[in-house]
């Protein structure tokens, strides 16, 4: 079974979003990466994937100590399965401002069992100044930064295995790549 776990982006979301953060312009609207002056490999667009339902945690980062890290393999899709998307909705204020966040420790530890992208129903991993120099310390370390999925519970619903299929658009000079992931469960 083939679930599209991309948002799906309308006028609306498009104009909310980009009345509430100033980066969501094309590169940076919907599920998209943080390009982070690397190159996305075509090997990327096939990955082994794991879901860690989160979505339970509020009030705090999620930590290594929230998930089966033994569980995760080099080259894996780490997705995290916060809920916040579908608890606040793409675009407004809050959803950029609030999101949950990942521990560093958690980031470095799956950066330590080689993943190769980590995937995010929320505006990123980490928040505010935090975000751009976390995607880049992953990016420099191999590891691209997916953010606003979303139908993640689809996923979870299925065992939280899946196989991704990653497919960023094709532009250059940009700083983040809309986008299409489908989990194949």
């Amino acid at each position: 079974m083939l679930i599209d776990i991309t948002l799906k982006v309308t006028p609306e979301l498009s104009k909310e979003a980009q009345a509430n953060q100033d980066r969501s312009l094309v590169g940076h609207l919907g599920t998209h990466f943080d390009v982070m002056n690397k190159e996305f490999p075509l090997a990327y667009t096939r990955r082994e994937g794991i879901l860690f339902d989160v979505s339970a945690i509020r009030g705090r980062d999620i930590t290594s100590a929230d998930v089966a890290l033994e569980k995760v393999e080099s080259g894996m899709f780490a997705a995290f399965f916060t809920g916040w998307l579908e608890e606040v909705g793409y675009g407004n204020s809050v959803y950029f401002a609030q999101h949950p966040q990942l521990a560093d420790e958690l980031i470095d530890r799956l950066l330590e069992k080689g993943v190769s992208i980590i995937g995010v129903d929320c505006g990123g991993v980490r928040r505010g100044r935090e975000h751009t120099p976390k995607d880049q310390y992953c990016a420099d370390r191999g590891c691209f930064v997916i953010e606003n999925l979303c139908g993640l519970a689809a996923v979870a619903a299925q065992g939280g295995r899946f196989v991704a299929h990653t497919y960023p658009m094709n532009f250059a000079g940009v700083t983040g790549l809309p986008c299409r992931v489908v989990a194949e469960v």
